[in-house]
């Protein structure tokens, strides 16, 4: 019996693969009902009344579970609710979830997990094979601490529900990712004033090109990675200009290499004076803000867009791998731990356009492995070899990140599906005709060449540090 917690997007597409492959499991969830923070009414929600996906429904359902020809193009946040209970309902998985009820505590106990778990103030002590992880990353603000004291109102963009916060006040927001913006947009319809803070330059692009979902178009032509890059950078700059051109830093990064601004809006608003924008902030003093240009004004409130941190409260950061000089857990494609067989991070993945299907393929594939490796077979130890040898490497399609705490489980989309159909199809054979030296990983054909270049390569980079 396997444990998965969280009934989210990620707990759903999760328990449904165990299902189809008849792989026994409890599911544990905090809230009453599935949609994890997509169900507003979720106390532990930090969704917002005006949110709506910032993908495109196309680009983001399930393959086998589409959305209604009703649902728009960027649905609506109840709509998504509504998703996620029907997709529950229709494979009947609300049956395997113990609701309202919170771990307390993960550890591992000679061959499987001990969890703890909470439901009405009575707690329940279980054994399990196994724990899949599958709890969000959107649920612990990243709250950095400002230059000075405020003297008005600090909020996070996770206490944000309606724009009720901004009537009649002068407003700063700071930070300008995808909830930013949305936010931001929201203050100007009811604020006295909007100012928006920003630390570093943001690529942002439009919801729609030609009447179509940005997302929708292009990748019918596979361009090298620096070509796609520049590309795509002229195309938005010649669509919407460059950040500067609305007051805004430029980015001092490549396109692709953090996490773009689906959102035409905030520049429409930043071109009409809504929105002013600001520079870092560099002190702080009763109502009055500095930046780093050497301006200054007066607020009432400031609102913290500044994203969220991992945080996995009901087990200890050893058994995960996960040092504390790094942002994330160290794990092959972000979900297999190097040690432990029965262990899996669910959904610790982002990327442009990998959506729900790519995370259901993730599902899909840890499903195959625990079947594998319940058979004892030559496919799973393989696979074992794979992500022993590659815990840590990033899938990053060969593009330099930036080095930030949001952007520490960021992977390429297109390395990752790819690297997710490999595995997937030798764990779904089940069948490997040789075995594999421990020291050179051979030649075996159950290995995709790219993998053993991956492994070779990081064979060869831990020799030259040890020089």
């Amino acid at each position: 019996m396997y444990a998965v917690i969280g009934a989210g997007p990620m707990g759903l597409a999760t328990a449904r693969n165990l299902q189809k492959l008849n792989i026994p499991f409890v599911g544990f969830e905090l809230h009453s009902d599935v949609g994890g923070l997509w169900d507003i009414d979720n106390p532990h929600s930090t969704m917002y009344e005006t949110a709506h996906l910032i993908s495109s429904k196309q680009m983001t359902e399930f393959k086998a579970y589409p959305m209604r020809d009703s649902v728009a193009c960027y649905p609506h946040h109840s709509e998504l609710r509504q998703y996620f209970q029907d997709f529950a309902d229709q494979f009947d998985l609300k049956s395997r979830y113990e609701f309202s009820t919170q771990v307390i505590s993960t550890s591992p106990e000679g061959d499987g997990w001990r969890i703890i778990s909470e439901c009405n103030g009575a707690q329940q002590s279980r054994l399990f094979d196994g724990v899949l992880i599958a709890n969000g990353t959107l649920h612990k603000p990243n709250m950095p601490t400002l230059p000075g004291e405020f003297a008005g109102q600090l909020m996070h963009s996770s206490e944000y529900r309606n724009p009720s916060a901004f009537k009649d006040k002068r407003v700063l927001i700071v930070g300008c990712g995808n909830s930013g913006a949305d936010i931001a947009v929201d203050a100007v319809h009811h604020a006295k004033s909007v100012d928006i803070s920003l630390r570093r330059g943001y690529y942002f692009l439009p919801k729609f090109i030609k009447g179509c979902p940005i997302d929708t178009l292009g990748g019918k032509i596979k361009l090298p990675r620096q070509a796609k890059q520049r590309m795509d950078a002229a195309m938005i700059r010649m669509i919407i200009g460059k950040p500067s051109d609305y007051g805004l830093p430029d980015p001092d990064y490549r396109m692709y290499e953090s996490h773009p601004v689906v959102n035409s809006l905030v520049l429409h608003h930043l071109g009409h004076g809504d929105i002013k924008p600001r520079r870092d902030i560099s002190g702080i003093k009763g109502h009055t803000v500095s930046f780093s240009d050497g301006e200054s004004s007066d607020y009432d409130l400031i609102l913290m867009a500044t994203g969220y941190l991992l945080d996995y409260p009901f087990i200890d950061r050893k058994h995960l791998n996960w040092p504390a000089t790094q942002h994330a857990p160290q794990l092959y494609m972000n979900v297999f731990h190097p040690k432990y067989d029965n262990l899996f991070m669910m959904g610790m993945v982002e990327a442009a356009g990998l959506g729900w299907e790519g995370r259901n393929q993730q599902a899909r594939l840890v499903a195959l492995y625990i079947k594998q490796r319940e058979q004892n077979s030559a496919a799973a130890d393989n696979f074992d070899v794979v992500k022993r040898a590659l815990s840590g490497v990033t899938l990053d399609g060969g593009y330099d990140y930036i080095k930030l705490a949001r952007m520490a489980y960021y992977v390429n989309k297109e390395e990752y599906l790819a690297t997710l159909a490999e595995h997937i199809a030798k764990l779904q054979i089940g069948v490997d005709e040789h075995e594999i030296d421990s020291k050179t990983f051979g030649n075996n054909p159950s290995i995709g060449r790219r993998l053993r270049r991956k492994i070779f390569n990081r064979k060869e980079r831990q020799s030259d540090t040890s020089v």
